[in-house]
């Protein structure tokens, strides 16, 4: 097969496979973090920091049950992998959530555009740890 040279390996196709998988999950879980957010912004006129927190959580949610059975196809018990998955995306939405406060707030970046740079940062990063950490590095078949 053409993937099977060596700048194509195998390994590294199915890990690259497997990133977009993790973003595609990461793009529907975001789908419902900005759902929330803008409801919360423009029906109950919450701050974007708070808005974009409880929208955070709400995609993390389904992004955890996701990125369990189909990016990672995970076998770990969902006690260890929850709660590794749960510090992944704490981290993640401090980070997030500091982020877009930072660039609304001292580089008066609308919010909707800081929001989209803080989540394009966060998506490598989230899927280094979630791989090597959270469901492990080894790959599922």
């Amino acid at each position: 097969m053409w993937f099977s040279l060596p700048v194509f390996g195998e390994p590294r196709v199915k890990r690259l496979a497997q990133f977009f998988a993790f973003a595609l999950v990461g793009a529907v879980g975001t789908a419902l973090h900005y759902a929330v957010m803008f409801a919360c912004v423009a029906a109950l006129a919450w701050p974007g920091e708070a808005a974009t927190a409880l929208g955070a959580v709400c995609g993390a949610g389904l992004n955890y049950a996701l990125n369990y059975r189909f990016t990672f196809r995970s076998n770990a018990s969902h006690r260890a992998a929850a709660s590794k998955f749960m510090v992944v995306a704490g981290a993640a939405a401090a980070l997030n959530a500091g982020a877009v406060g930072l660039l609304t707030r001292s580089f008066e970046v609308a919010l909707w555009p800081a929001q989209v740079a803080a989540t394009g940062v966060l998506l490598v990063g989230g899927f280094l740890a979630n791989r090597a950490w959270t469901f492990g590095a080894r790959p599922h078949e």
